[in-house]
């Protein structure tokens, strides 16, 4: 089995549903499930950010955090953060959720170039020593996902038991 590859720090200008900035280092011991997304993204808004709602309020208690991350790469001025925070709160998205940092001459914004996403939706899993271990683009099965995390969650239970 080859290395897994540590998953990088994301890029943030501005949080939501969250009191203080939120980084990897923060989360370690946790699985992440990192969710990149635009508002104007139908299979975001009809598949993705629900799903990731639903695994933030089922899975938050046992070792689960996710991490929504606003990845704009079109449209740049119809989704500034004012925008988003309405989206959020008409959505009841609850997880936190981080505006990923635009770079200047560049559509693809930050996080979305140092994890080589392709666009959106993309779901990233990480385990809780900070590697990427699932990096899934478009619509991801809810059994696959709970599989996925059952998973990761199993593997760190066995590694805490030996």
């Amino acid at each position: 089995m080859s290395e897994m590859p540590m998953a990088p720090d994301w890029q943030v200008s501005q949080w939501f549903n969250t009191l203080a900035p939120l980084s990897l280092a923060q989360l370690h011991g946790r699985v992440i499930l990192l969710h990149a997304f635009q508002m104007l993204c139908p299979g975001c808004v009809s598949h993705a950010i629900p799903q990731a709602e639903r695994v933030h309020r089922e899975y938050a208690g046992d070792g689960v955090a996710v991490i929504g991350l606003h990845t704009v790469f079109e449209h740049h001025t119809a989704m500034m953060p004012v925008a988003l925070e309405a989206f959020l709160h008409e959505y009841r998205v609850t997880h936190p959720v981080g505006v990923d940092v635009a770079v200047a001459g560049d559509p693809i914004p930050a996080t979305m170039r140092l994890y080589g996403m392709r666009g959106t939706p993309t779901l990233i899993l990480i385990d809780r020593a900070g590697k990427q271990r699932l990096h899934e683009f478009g619509r991801m099965d809810d059994l696959r996902l709970g599989i996925r995390l059952g998973q990761l969650l199993a593997e760190e239970a066995k590694m805490v038991a030996d």
